[in-house]
């Protein structure tokens, strides 16, 4: 009777056009020879209507998931399903609920288990099989062979991604109760049972030996050059090291020889960058700063700019922020100034009094003069507004090393400065101390520099100094562009973001 199939769970295939339906039975027609199903789920998906009808002339293959009764002994007792339509449902000639024509004895399958259903194509194959039960036999082969063939990526994939893979497949409902019975594992996310884990592991090693690297990345090397186009790196291509502020996108060509003098000295230097900054002679610069002083650039600004510029890099050169921080206030650096009386000792005075205004202890040694340039005079003045110390004699400088003496007692226009008893001991106080000196605006011969300086600090462009003048650095004070035009210079500044950088000899 039809009514015995009330409650039994099918699968029915309805063609490519629309597609698998999985639900319960729960009416028969034999009037109208249709078949409902409630709960029904469309390809693997959960329809959004209750109950769904069939006509007997859309089902092209039934199948009989689960029988209500036989559920408890599924897994011991053999179920001889008849391959007939369903009481009062007669399918189309020539197609059948499992794809055969008699009477097929297999196992119930697990409620959990998930099913395969042939395709279209299958069901056509089947037809012209030489026999039903050829073809019956040769259809459950296969769906054996497929379940074992499939258990361990079935292990790592649950029904959801299986139905992605094949849109006729179905997705059973699992079964098992609430309360009373405790439920077993959910094969769908677990698979099958830890035992039947596949013993033979996958081969890396063999695999990775089938993969010839140097063919490989000779082909695409070959290639590149063929087109034209940029290789991304070869196995023995060393990559390129770049700096984080480095531009690593091409650009025009570099000009390293920005600055052009009218003259050229014995000697030259270049940045870390690589710029060239050629020397000039002592007249050369005098006259840059003459033309300079005429265009407004005066005394007054060259002295202040001089002595920023120094500050600044005895700052660095006494430790920077390591040395001059709130927790090491108890010990202060001490800086020896040594000035003479004129316009260079101006520029030591204003370099110290920007470092007594940074917490340094200054000790500023200037010999008396009745009178002195103004220059020096404004600069004394503005030094002793501040917590830095003024002797005139040699005995008063300390007898300890100090952490920096910085020298400005030479002159370029008074070479009888060196004569002098106050300059004669002072140079033998610095070579006593055994301090580190930093020189600004030494003198160009090596003869009238009384002091050997493990730095020198040169002003606009460099004279060509000698080894006496330890490392080299230039300070840049303001000139203008167009001034160096005008003593025949072609300029080009090579100070980048710094206003005091380090020169190389080349």
């Amino acid at each position: 009777m039809a009514t015995e199939w009330i409650g039994s769970i099918v699968s029915i295939n309805c063609g490519e056009t629309l597609g698998v339906y999985q639900g319960r039975v729960s009416s028969v027609d034999q009037l109208n020879q249709t078949i409902s199903l409630t709960q029904p789920f469309h390809n693997g998906v959960k329809c959004l209507v209750p109950e769904v009808t069939f006509r007997a002339r859309d089902i092209m293959e039934l199948k009989i998931l689960e029988i209500p009764g036989l559920l408890s002994s599924r897994n011991s007792v053999d179920v001889q399903q008849t391959e007939s339509s369903i009481p009062g449902i007669e399918l189309p000639a020539g197609i059948n609920q499992n794809g055969t024509g008699k009477v097929v004895k297999k196992p119930i399958a697990s409620a959990t288990a998930p099913l395969n259903i042939p395709r279209k194509s299958d069901v056509r194959n089947q037809d012209v099989a030489s026999s039903p039960q050829q073809c019956s036999k040769s259809y459950m082969d296969r769906q054996m062979e497929s379940l074992l063939q499939s258990k361990g990526f079935r292990r790592r994939h649950n029904s959801w991604s299986s139905s992605s893979r094949h849109p006729n497949q179905v997705t059973p409902k699992k079964s098992g109760l609430k309360n009373g019975q405790i439920k077993t594992k959910d094969d769908e996310c677990f698979g099958d049972d830890i035992d039947e884990i596949l013993d033979t592991d996958f081969d890396f090693e063999g695999n990775l030996a089938l993969f010839d690297k140097a063919a490989v990345f000779e082909e695409i090397e070959t290639y590149e050059r063929r087109s034209g186009t940029r290789s991304r790196g070869t196995p023995n291509e060393k990559p390129s090291r770049y700096r984080h502020d480095e531009n690593i996108l091409e650009s025009e060509p570099i000009v390293y020889r920005q600055i052009v003098v009218p003259q050229l000295t014995s000697k030259e230097y270049c940045t870390d960058a690589g710029l060239v900054v050629p020397s000039i002679s002592y007249e050369l610069h005098k006259k840059l700063l003459a033309v300079a002083e005429r265009h407004g650039l005066t005394v007054e600004r060259r002295v202040e700019m001089t002595g920023v510029c120094a500050s600044q890099m005895a700052l660095t050169l006494l430790g920077g922020p390591n040395r001059l921080n709130p927790k090491n206030i108890h010990q202060r650096p001490t800086v020896a100034m040594l000035c003479g009386p004129h316009v260079k000792g101006a520029q030591g005075i204003s370099c110290g009094r920007h470092l007594a205004n940074h917490d340094v202890h200054v000790i500023l040694f200037i010999p008396n003069f009745v009178k002195m340039l103004e220059s020096v005079t404004n600069e004394l003045n503005l030094f002793n507004r501040t917590q830095g110390q003024q002797v005139s004699t040699v005995k008063d400088l300390p007898d300890s090393p100090v952490d920096l003496v910085i020298s400005c007692l030479d002159c370029h226009e008074n070479a009888f400065v060196r004569d002098q008893p106050w300059y004669k001991a002072a140079v033998e106080w610095a070579s006593r101390n055994r301090a580190p000196v930093l020189s600004i605006d030494p003198p160009m011969n090596e003869l009238e520099q009384g002091i050997d300086a493990k730095w020198s600090l040169e002003l606009g462009l460099p004279l060509p100094l000698g080894e006496r003048a330890g490392r080299v650095y230039l300070c840049d004070i303001g000139i203008p562009q167009k001034v160096f035009q005008e003593v025949g210079i072609i300029y080009h500044s090579p100070f980048g973001c710094k206003f005091v950088i380090p020169l190389h000899s080349t």
